[in-house]
């Protein structure tokens, strides 16, 4: 979606009472833009009485948080030790190249977004991945393939 600052207005007014209400006004917003918009910063500060830079900061530190919006289809990749001792490390490689995006990079087309993420409780079925949030086990480049096809 489009920036609306009326609906991220909305959003933050929605929260800004709430103790340690910065979170949920930043998964609020990305949740109706797709990313948290550079432009909702200074809306965020004012509202919660917080400088743009702590706002900037909070956004920055949670990797679930995009400055960007996403690919159609968001790909996140286990590299936790127990899928790297499956050969994560490679199949990343891999896929990075063949998609010519590195970590957080959304291929050119718009059509793919990789995010590294540290465990997602497939460590007996590894490498694990969440395919547009649907769990992946024992993921290769063919199978990522056939499931972005399919999607």
């Amino acid at each position: 979606m489009n920036w609306d600052a009326a609906r991220a207005m909305a959003i933050i007014a929605g929260h800004a009472g709430r103790e340690g209400a910065t979170l949920p006004i930043l998964h609020g917003l990305q949740d109706a833009f797709g990313h948290v918009p550079q432009e909702a910063v200074p809306l965020v500060a004012e509202a919660l009485n917080l400088s743009r830079a702590e706002v900037h900061g909070c956004l920055t530190f949670y990797h679930d948080f995009r400055r960007e919006p996403a690919g159609r289809h968001v790909v996140k990749l286990c590299r936790a030790e127990a899928c790297q001792a499956v050969g994560a490390d490679a199949l990343h490689a891999e896929l990075r190249a063949a998609y010519g995006v590195d970590w957080h990079g959304t291929t050119a087309d718009g059509r793919v977004t990789l995010e590294p993420v540290f465990c997602l409780g497939l460590c007996a079925n590894g490498p694990a991945a969440l395919v547009d949030g649907e769990p992946v086990a024992r993921l290769d480049a063919a199978r990522l393939a056939t499931r972005l096809e399919r999607a």
